[in-house]
C-alpha cells in the first residue's frame, strides 16, 4: 500500500477536517521561544481552508501525563497559529468537553479553531488500546475527515495518531509527506559523498541509527557528549566526561565495522575541557588523547568539540552531497561551548549538497544560533520520529495511513 494522502479524500468544501499537528513547541514563561512546528503546520491547514472546509486542529504539548497543567495549555500555540494564518483561530479550553463541542459547532467553512492539549486526557497516551479507541471515537465525532500531519509523533501508538485514522476517512498532510520523501532519500537514493554527522548526550540513544547508516554512508562524524564513549573505546581516558561504560563493546563493534566497510569514522581530534557543568565554567582545549592533563585533572569535563575538530568536520560537511545531522556537538545553550555546534550548522548552512538537520535539539540549536530554515534543504519536525525511521523501525502513525 502507499501512503494516502489529501486527494485521496476528495471534494472537502463544506466538511470540516480533523488535522493532527505537532504544536509541540518550547515555552519560556508562557511565550513561545521557536515557532518552527506551527509554522511547519502552516501548508495543510491553508490547502484545506482553500478548498472550503473547516479545520479542526488537535495537538499536543509537553508531558502533562493525562492532568489539566495550566503550563501545557495550547492557548499561546493557537494564539501564534492565528497571527501566521492572518486570521482568527478559536481556541477551545478542553479538548472533547463542552468548550470543545461549542467551538467546533460553530465553524464556518474556512475557518480554524485549536482544541486543548491531548495529552490532558489519559486516554490519548494509554497502553489500553480500547481506551485509546474510545478517545478516538470522540474525538472523531468533531469531524468529517482527518489529516495526520503530526510527523513528530507518528512513531507512537496514540489516539490520535493510530486509532483516529481507522474512525474516519484518514490521509496524511503535507507535512508528512514532505518529511518521507526527504528521509527516504536519505536511506534509498543519497547523492555521495554521504556524511552523517551525530551527537547529543548518549550512544545509546543512537545505536539502531549507526548500526543501520553505516552500510549507507561514506563518513560518520561523532560530537555531542557521545564522542567521549568513543574515545574511551579507543583506550583514551576521559577524566569526568560523559561516559556510557555498558557500550564500550558496542562501539568497539561499530568502529571495526566500519572498517571493514570502508566507511571514515571521523573522531575529534581535540575538545573544550571545562572545570565544570555551568556557563560560566573555566575551560582549556586539549588534545583527545590528553583530556585528564588538563589544569582541572580528573575532574575536567569535556563540554563541546574543539577548533581543530571543527574544522575538521566543516571540511568534510562542505565535501559531501548529502548531510544529515542529529544532535548539538557540545553544550550550545552555554555561550562558550557552543562553537562547535555553530561552526557544523554554517558548514551545513554554506554546503551545496542536500542537507537535512534532523529536528529535536539540532532544529533548536541551529535557530537559537542564529541561522534560518532555509539555509539547509530541509529541518525536520521529529527528532525521535526521523531516528526511528532512519533506524529501519515499524511507524504506527504512518503504516495507519497505508505506508509500507
Amino acid at each position: 500500500m502507499t501512503l494516502r494522502t489529501i486527494e485521496s479524500l476528495g471534494e472537502l468544501a463544506g466538511k470540516r477536517v480533523l488535522v493532527r499537528c505537532d504544536l509541540n513547541v518550547p515555552l519560556s514563561d508562557g511565550f513561545i521561544t521557536d515557532d518552527g512546528r506551527i509554522r511547519a503546520s502552516l501548508p495543510t491547514i491553508r490547502e484545506l481552508i482553500a478548498a472550503g472546509a473547516s479545520v479542526v486542529v488537535i495537538s499536543h504539548l509537553g508531558r502533562p501525563k493525562g492532568e489539566v497543567q495550566a503550563e501545557f495549555s495550547l492557548a499561546p500555540a493557537a494564539h501564534r497559529l492565528g497571527e501566521l494564518l492572518g486570521n482568527d483561530v478559536a481556541f477551545a479550553r478542553d479538548t472533547v468537553g463542552e468548550s470543545a463541542q461549542q467551538t467546533v459547532e460553530a465553524l464556518q467553512p474556512g475557518q480554524v479553531a485549536v482544541l486543548e492539549n491531548l495529552r490532558f486526557n489519559p486516554e490519548e497516551t494509554s497502553k489500553t488500546d480500547a481506551e485509546r479507541e474510545a478517545f478516538a471515537r470522540r474525538l472523531a465525532a468533531f469531524g468529517d475527515a482527518f489529516v495526520s500531519d503530526g510527523f513528530g509523533v507518528v512513531h507512537r501508538k496514540q489516539a490520535s495518531v493510530f486509532e483516529l485514522a481507522a474512525a474516519l476517512p484518514s490521509a496524511a498532510g503535507r507535512l508528512i509527506e514532505r518529511e518521507l520523501a526527504v528521509l527516504e532519500r536519505l536511506t534509498e537514493r543519497p547523492e555521495r559523498p554521504y556524511a552523517v554527522v551525530l551527537g547529543g548526550s548518549k550512544v545509546a540513544d543512537k545505536l539502531g541509527v549507526i548500526e543501520h547508516l553505516l552500510p549507507r554512508v561514506d563518513s560518520l562524524l561523532i560530537g555531542g557528549g557521545m564522542l567521549f564513549t568513543f574515545l574511551a573505546a579507543q583506550g583514551h581516558r576521559v577524566a569526568s566526561s560523559l561516559l556510557e561504560a555498558d557500550q564500550l563493546e558496542t562501539v568497539r563493534g561499530y568502529l571495526a565495522e566500519a572498517e571493514r566497510l570502508g566507511v571514515e569514522v571521523v573522531l575529534p581530534s581535540d575538545v573544550v575541557v571545562a572545570s565544570r557543568f555551568a556557563a560560566d565554567a573555566q575551560s582549556e582545549i586539549a588534545a583527545s588523547d590528553a583530556i585528564e592533563e588538563t589544569s582541572f585533572g580528573t575532574a575536567g569535563i569535556g563540554l563541546d568539540i574543539g577548533p581543530e575538530t571543527a574544522e575538521r568536520f566543516a571540511d568534510v560537511i562542505e565535501a559531501a552531497r548529502t548531510v544529515f545531522w542529529n544532535g548539538p556537538m557540545g553544550v550550545f545553550e552555554f555561550e562558550r561551548f557552543a562553537e562547535g555546534t555553530r561552526v557544523v550548522a554554517g558548514a551545513l548552512a554554506s554546503a551545496s549538497g542536500f542537507t537535512v538537520v534532523g529536528g529535536g535539539d539540532s532544529a533548536a540549536a541551529v535557530r537559537a544560533l542564529g541561522f534560518a530554515d532555509d539555509d539547509f534543504s530541509h529541518i525536520s519536525t521529529g527528532g525521535g520520529a526521523s531516528l526511528e525511521f532512519l533506524e529501519g523501525q515499524r511507524l504506527p502513525g504512518l503504516e495507519a495511513l497505508g505506508w509500507q
